[in-house]
């Protein structure tokens, strides 16, 4: 697909800058890119980012690439090279944003550091994710996703509680870190316009520009950030949280349940009133009227009690009956979804949660709409994930380079 003539969103007009590869910093940059920013993703000549090779492919290029690099510009530098290096420092001052998630030092290594950019255009926003941040002891280690959930503690409390730890099926502690970079550049760019704006290119007397800053996420301090009151209750209380299955610890009943052609729900019983609804609902008033049982306090101590009731309900129903039952009784309740559950959903169909699109041979495919929907100014699809290196001539004549130039930067392999 080619791109619309102009660019729309509430992000127009906002240049960012992409170093790096895989997941972090890329989803950081494609969530911008969705709401109408131009982004320059910069890939090494020799393959790209290893994404675009990774889980399922189609002509040898990721089915994950078309999402994840979704509206962004492609061009391939080869950093080891003054001159690409040199043309990376040009983008880099014309950005409004750059996100980079790479080792700590790297980009200082390559004189495009923060200070580095900084003593040049005062108002520079530079999002780093890394595995343990930019200080301590750990900064200089390699940081995954797996080890930011590990260290974060969303691994310790995810699983049953007689067996080892388990992982999210997704690539969650780099989503996490990435929505944090989000998070983090919108609140950077306001600060950066109320204090006098984007830098007018010039320096010393006469240069305006509003502040700048850095915007430091650690993968293992994202995933800490939404571990609620691990803190408190383990300072105030010596609680350390650990596994409990499906179920949500201290919070009863709330757990996924097993219908009778072993299909999977969730049910969310642990509001006092809606308690109260959901014993009737399953033919035990016994512990719908049972006083000790009508706050969450009281039934905390008797959760395996009031789960075994649960299950023993839906083990004479099928997932049909069970959710059609539930509902009526305006129980929170919900069947576990796989794809192809949601591809045929009415939810999801009515909120139009999926976009059909088609690759540059024809063929079609479907991604998955863009979120937060905005009512005035909602995100869109305006290109796949590009080819690599599909915008080289576009992004380096816009910077005043000659063809003859481009060529010869080929030639070099620069580009």
């Amino acid at each position: 697909m080619q791109p619309p003539a102009k660019a729309h969103g509430p992000l127009a007009g906002i240049k960012v800058l992409e170093l790096g590869t895989l997941i972090a910093g890329p989803f950081c940059s494609r969530m911008l890119a969705e709401f109408g920013a131009e982004v320059i993703k910069v890939e090494a000549p020799d393959g790209g980012d290893p994404l675009r090779q990774w889980r399922v492919l189609k002509d040898g290029t990721s089915l994950w690439w078309s999402v994840q690099a979704r509206n962004k510009k492609s061009i391939t530098l080869n950093m080891k090279q003054a001159q690409a290096r040199e043309i990376a420092r040009r983008l880099a001052q014309e950005a409004d944003i750059i996100i980079e998630n790479y080792r700590p030092g790297v980009l200082e290594k390559w004189e495009l550091g923060f200070e580095d950019l900084k003593s040049i255009n005062p108002a520079t926003i530079m999002v780093r994710l890394s595995g343990y941040g930019q200080t301590g002891p750990m900064k200089d280690l390699p940081g995954f996703g797996a080890i930011g959930e590990s260290m974060g503690g969303l691994r310790y409390v995810s699983g049953h509680a007689d067996r080892p730890p388990v992982r999210v099926g997704i690539s969650i502690g780099d989503s996490v870190a990435a929505l944090h970079g989000v998070i983090g550049a919108m609140m950077a760019l306001r600060h950066r316009d109320v204090t006098g704006g984007r830098w007018n290119g010039k320096q010393g007397e006469g240069c305006v520009a509003g502040q700048g800053q850095m915007v430091d996420v650690a993968l293992y301090e994202s995933v800490f950030n939404l571990m609620e009151s691990l803190v408190p209750e383990f300072d105030h209380a010596g609680v350390v949280r650990e596994r409990t299955g499906g179920a949500l610890p201290g919070i009863v009943p709330s757990n996924t349940y097993t219908t009778a052609e072993g299909e999977n729900i969730v049910i969310a019983g642990n509001g006092d009133a809606i308690f109260h609804r959901l014993m009737k609902a399953i033919d035990r008033d016994d512990l719908a009227q049972d006083p000790g049982l009508v706050r969450n306090d009281g039934r905390v101590p008797r959760t395996a009690e009031i789960d075994a009731a649960i299950q023993s309900w839906c083990s004479g129903r099928d997932i049909d009956s069970a959710l059609q039952v539930l509902k009526a009784a305006d129980v929170p309740v919900g069947k576990i979804y796989s794809v192809r559950d949601m591809m045929t959903d009415p939810q999801f169909l009515a909120r139009q949660m999926f976009e059909q699109h088609a690759f540059e041979d024809g063929s079609p495919v479907k991604l998955p709409a863009i979120t937060p929907k905005m009512s005035a100014t909602p995100g869109q699809t305006q290109w796949l994930g590009p080819r690599l290196g599909q915008h080289n001539d576009e992004v380096l004549r816009n910077l005043g380079y000659s063809e003859a130039e481009i060529v010869q930067m080929i030639a070099d392999k620069v580009i």
